[in-house]
């Protein structure tokens, strides 16, 4: 009550939680509320289907990021990139960087695509669009040479979008059923 009302900050109460002997009151208290609480929500989990169905999925986007980052990772081999803790972080970050870019291109793709079905009146392809991911990356070349020196036509999205459009949703569905 007391981080609501703002007449104390979470840190002052963490660090007075943190001072007291582990077999504080204040401190069991908060254990059982925390042994109550997912309690709770075992019991939930067990009754409710959509909340599985909801766990189910969060998981497997996280598990779709780890093996897309795991892809990029193992661009022109497996090694661990740089020496130092700060160099191996950089390449961290460049691989959330390059995750996030390419999720970013499928998403506008998918949205895009999905415009143009809802425009031509295909709303079960639209409804189609929605369930996939755009975390997908089976259509990126990440163990290739690249050479970005030489000059090339500029990527002609409107085309690839009209390719795309062209793709009978009901095919797609058989072959993803067998």
């Amino acid at each position: 009550m007391a981080i609501l009302s703002k007449e104390t900050s979470v840190s002052v109460i963490t660090r007075k939680l943190c001072s007291n002997e582990l077999k504080g009151k204040t401190k069991r208290a908060l254990w059982e509320l925390n042994d109550i609480l997912r309690s709770i929500y075992l019991l939930r989990y067990i009754d409710d289907i959509d909340l599985r169905r909801f766990v189910r999925a969060a998981l497997n986007r996280i598990e779709a990021y780890h093996l897309l980052r795991k892809n990029i990772g193992e661009a022109n081999g497996s090694n661990i990139r740089g020496g130092s803790d700060v160099e191996v972080a950089i390449w961290n970050e460049c691989a959330r960087l390059v995750a996030n870019v390419i999720m970013y291109y499928n998403a506008s793709l998918l949205s895009q695509l999905m415009k143009i079905k809802e425009q031509k009146g295909d709303k079960e392809g639209a409804r189609f669009i929605q369930y996939l991911s755009p975390i997908a990356s089976q259509h990126f070349n990440f163990g290739g040479r690249f050479e970005f020196n030489k000059s090339r036509e500029p990527i002609d999205i409107e085309k690839m979008l009209r390719m795309m459009d062209k793709i009978d949703i009901r095919d797609v569905k058989v072959k993803k059923k067998t």
